[in-house]
């Protein structure tokens, strides 16, 4: 069972790198990149030029910490809060990179709130 998983986590990691090769955060439009394990949910957006972490989200949060945090609804939330701390750092237009990860539940969810809260994509 743990081969099965390990497996499973290579090959995320594998399609995350050949995504990687062709997507990349400039100042003008950072990466908004998405971490999911199965109980949290980590966002940050990323001027991969500089190095530098410019906003983050995460349900490791106090305030999103109080709900369930391993669910759409917690995305959601995630997705909004990311979208304003972006406004705030002055972040309009970002590159959606979901990691490797399927384009589905949590990892939607988040970039259709993001969306709702301004930022293109």
């Amino acid at each position: 069972m743990a081969d099965a998983n390990k497996h499973k986590m290579e090959l995320r990691i594998r399609r995350h790198r050949r995504v990687r090769k062709k997507i990349s955060g400039t100042p003008e439009r950072p990466r908004l990149a998405v971490f999911r394990s199965n109980n949290h949910l980590v966002v940050q957006v990323i001027d991969d030029l500089a190095g530098k972490t410019l906003a983050a989200a995460s349900t490791h949060e106090k305030d999103l910490k109080a709900g369930s945090t391993g669910n759409i609804e917690a995305a959601t939330k995630v997705g909004k809060l990311i979208a304003q701390r972006s406004a705030e750092a002055g972040i309009k237009s970002v590159v959606f990179d979901r990691a490797g990860y399927k384009y589905h539940g949590r990892v939607a969810a988040v970039a259709d709130a993001a969306r709702e809260g301004g930022l293109e994509f």
